[in-house]
């Protein structure tokens, strides 16, 4: 079976990575192309593209590189055309994907979707589209799989990924200190430029604690420049579940890092900024009440959330210690992760999907 696979960020890269393995797994004569990066070119795929080319965030920034977008888009059209696989296999990215699920529709290509858009968060009628241009769809979320009920269609809640790589990593030793707390700054340029002179406040009042920066190694060293120059700050190289293994607590910015920090039971708050306009639209949007998968999931506020203007050095500052000094603050929080781990854990996420894609797309070589 010839599948072309697209992820479109770092996080969609190390899952499709995982699920491509699995799929060999279950199928060894499978043969994969497609956009995405190093764990999935490590696991089998043939690369056409690499995520970082294609890492734009917020609606500024996306209107700012439409031109470049649309570029990828009829790229990724034209090698389906000549590759012709017998299936395509998304895996979050939304709206770069969305496209290419309704160009592969007409093209007749069963579409498998793995991590849905998140339609529930805003302009949920997408949920509508969605159904009429993917065949299967794969959810990571416990609540997706009602959501998608409202639009009668059943889709299949596999477990998450996310789960799958925290239970098979092993915490290597490293040189941190031994009290210490984690920054996760995030993974894409913009969100550097918006979240470290944040953190470098930060660690500038709080000069008695630790810190830790986790980096990534698909970003310029000179992100973090100014922040490495402090004494009370080092910079992390290496696997970022590493880091967390060890940390006392963690300001994390919002993304799948926040659930991650939660399955390592690292205390944590959660903080985010972009710009004005790009705020200003999605606050009109919205539709959800948390921003963290954490508090998503658990649908109430676990961590507190610091959200644009209220994501200051002081307001910081003062969770921070909350956080270090709060036992009974952080016995809740604790709590409240130990029942998050056991909704997620399913079984494999990985297996689970690829199972459900061989398996369905046996079934729909058959009908054709």
């Amino acid at each position: 079976m010839k599948y072309f696979i697209i992820a479109g960020e770092r996080s969609g890269d190390l899952h499709g990575g995982n699920l491509v393995k699995a799929i060999i797994k279950e199928e060894p004569d499978s043969e994969f192309k497609g956009f995405g990066g190093d764990n999935m070119q490590a696991s089998g795929v043939e690369i056409l593209l690499h995520y970082k080319q294609m890492a734009f965030m917020g609606f500024i920034e996306v209107l700012q590189n439409i031109f470049k977008i649309r570029g990828f888009i009829n790229q990724c059209k034209s090698e389906i055309d000549t590759y012709k696989p017998d299936a395509i296999i998304l895996i979050d990215y939304g709206g770069f994907n969305m496209k290419i699920a309704k160009y592969a529709k007409k093209s007749g290509i069963p579409v498998h979707f793995y991590i849905s858009p998140k339609v529930w968060a805003w302009n949920q009628k997408r949920a509508l589209k969605l159904k009429r241009i993917v065949d299967f769809m794969y959810v990571i979320l416990p609540f997706e799989k009602e959501f998608f009920a409202k639009f009668v269609w059943e889709v299949n809640y596999v477990g998450n990924p996310v789960m799958d790589a925290v239970k098979s990593h092993k915490p290597t030793a490293s040189n941190l200190p031994s009290k210490y707390v984690a920054l996760l700054p995030g993974s894409r340029g913009q969100e550097l430029k918006n979240m470290l002179p944040y953190f470098i406040e930060l660690a500038s009042r709080k000069t008695d604690i630790n810190f830790a920066v986790a980096t990534v190694n698909n970003l310029d060293d000179s992100y973090y420049a100014e922040i490495s120059k402090m004494d009370n700050v080092v910079l992390f190289k290496g696997n970022s579940y590493d880091l967390l293994s060890g940390a006392d607590a963690a300001v994390v910015t919002s993304g799948t890092a926040t659930l991650e920090t939660a399955l390592w039971k690292v205390p944590q708050v959660v903080v985010y900024r972009t710009s004005k306009i790009s705020y200003t639209i999605a606050k009109r949007l919205i539709r959800v009440p948390y921003i963290s998968l954490v508090n998503l999931i658990a649908d109430k506020e676990v961590v507190k959330e610091l959200i644009q203007d209220e994501f200051n050095t002081d307001s910081l500052a003062e969770e921070l210690d909350r956080l270090l000094t709060d036992t009974e603050y952080l016995a809740n929080i604790k709590l409240e992760y130990d029942k998050i781990i056991k909704t997620l854990d399913v079984g494999s996420a990985s297996e689970n999907t690829a199972k459900l894609i061989v398996e369905n797309q046996k079934k729909a070589s058959s009908v054709s």
